[in-house]
């Protein structure tokens, strides 16, 4: 038996379905984890009369998620499941508002990163701290490569060896020098990993756009096309960086998002063939 009599064999439009909901289910626990992470962080760096845009600010990684799930939604309807007569209508429009409000909530996203990176970079040692024991018993929490730890006199003297520390975006959050260089980098790749998926998620808007036009080929989506992988391998980069630290969640969760928005491309690139079919044919 060759390899077309096996592939014919085979049901490609179901399989492919099952991969969605497949990788869409793991996309949903992955999300419960980043929320206890949010909590954990929360609990570790917000104080009493903390303002609500501080608290968007702890939970923008839930923010962000809980807008990817919708755009992701979104364009799995718009794509596959909806005809075009059906998304001509007030759907097609509400779809298309409801999205504009998701990037609304990745606008915030990227605020709050770019604020979290402003900050980091401005803080300066602790004035008369030189030993992390003389913060025990202060309700104070010692980071490190985004690990939280309570600084009591039992642990104190075995967090760091370090004699200068630094506020993480927080009083109540610290680190030595070395924690504190971990933390800019960390802040530095969300921002950029927050920008890319955005740039990601326009272009695919844009040719979602115009194929909903019936235009189905021509330089703009050919210069989107050639954009997009740049900005995929950046992502790679990224999940590369995560690993040296050991972050696993990230590296997966990174990995599963990606196949995500794989998923909704093969839905565009199948719509985009599905109108340069029903294009009309011209005598040559």
């Amino acid at each position: 038996m060759n390899n077309r009599s096996v592939l014919a064999g085979l049901n490609l439009p179901a399989i492919q379905q099952a991969v969605k909901y497949i990788v869409y289910s793991i996309l949903i626990v992955n999300f419960f984890f980043y929320v206890l992470n949010d909590i954990e962080l929360a609990e570790h760096a917000l104080q009493d009369g903390e303002s609500f845009l501080r608290w968007t600010t702890t939970f923008a990684t839930t923010i962000d998620e809980l807008a990817w799930f919708m755009l992701l939604f979104l364009f799995e309807l718009e794509t596959y499941a909806l005809s075009d007569e059906f998304l001509d209508g007030i759907a097609g429009t509400l779809i298309r508002g409801v999205r504009l409000a998701c990037y609304a909530f990745l606008a915030h996203t990227i605020y709050a990163y770019s604020s979290n990176v402003l900050v980091l970079i401005q803080e300066v040692p602790i004035v008369g701290i030189s030993d992390l024991c003389q913060l025990a018993g202060q309700e104070i929490s010692y980071t490190y490569n985004l690990a939280y730890t309570l600084v009591d006199q039992s642990n104190c003297s075995t967090l760091t060896t370090g004699n200068l520390f630094y506020p993480v975006d927080s009083a109540s959050l610290v680190a030595d020098a070395a924690g504190i260089a971990i933390s800019i980098q960390l802040a530095w790749v969300d921002l950029i990993e927050s920008v890319v998926w955005l740039m990601i998620v326009l272009l695919i808007e844009f040719m979602v756009r115009l194929q909903g036009r019936g235009i189905s080929s021509g330089l703009q989506i050919t210069a989107a096309n050639y954009a997009k992988p740049a900005l995929y391998a950046a992502l790679f980069v990224i999940v590369a960086y995560w690993a040296t630290l050991q972050h696993w969640l990230f590296v997966w969760d990174e990995l599963i998002w990606i196949a995500g928005f794989a998923l909704i491309e093969a839905n565009v690139v199948e719509w985009r063939d599905e109108l340069k079919e029903s294009a009309p044919q011209t005598l040559a």
